[in-house]
């Protein structure tokens, strides 16, 4: 059964590529959710004023990758205790969020989130919301890191190779 989650975790292109390497996920699309315009362009969400955040809709296969899953390896490729921040990119469009499109995931994403606040000195910073809309960015910025292997990344390239060998342990 393919199902949807868009998680947002800093700049899109390290969380795009970090998601393309776990087996289960089928599909990945880089955008803008969340904000208050239409059909906003990067530059213009480079601004601040849109409310956007740069986020990734994944695809996954929920045979292969269930959302628990999924939701903490996301944690393992963010500091989600950071606010509008991640590696050196800064600003609103940068915060962390995980928006949903079917309140059933709601479970699994506020089970996943109080184990991973549990492990925690500081509150977690991620929002969860409801997906209010999503734009997808532009081509150039899909599948970024495949079209420019050298091109900057917040996310350490060590992290890519650690995700393409994690495997659901709930599923064969």
């Amino acid at each position: 059964m393919m199902k949807e989650i868009y998680l947002a975790g800093g700049c899109f292109w390290g969380t795009e590529h970090f998601f393309k390497q776990i087996e289960g996920v089928v599909e990945t699309e880089v955008g803008f959710a969340n904000g208050f315009t239409e059909a906003p362009t990067y530059k213009e969400v480079y601004t601040d004023t849109t409310g956007y955040a740069e986020t990734v809709r994944i695809r996954y296969d929920e045979q292969r990758a269930d959302l628990e899953f999924l939701l903490n390896l996301f944690f393992k490729a963010i500091e989600p205790t950071s606010l509008n921040r991640q590696g050196h990119d800064e600003g609103t469009r940068y915060r962390t969020g995980v928006y949903y499109t079917d309140e059933a995931d709601l479970t699994a994403i506020r089970k996943v989130l109080a184990e991973q606040q549990a492990m925690l000195d500081a509150p977690i910073a991620v929002e969860v919301e409801p997906l209010r809309n999503f734009y997808p960015a532009e081509d150039y910025h899909q599948d970024y890191l495949d079209k420019n292997p050298d091109g900057y990344c917040h996310l350490p390239l060590e992290l890519f190779a650690w995700a393409r060998n994690q495997h659901n342990p709930n599923r064969p």
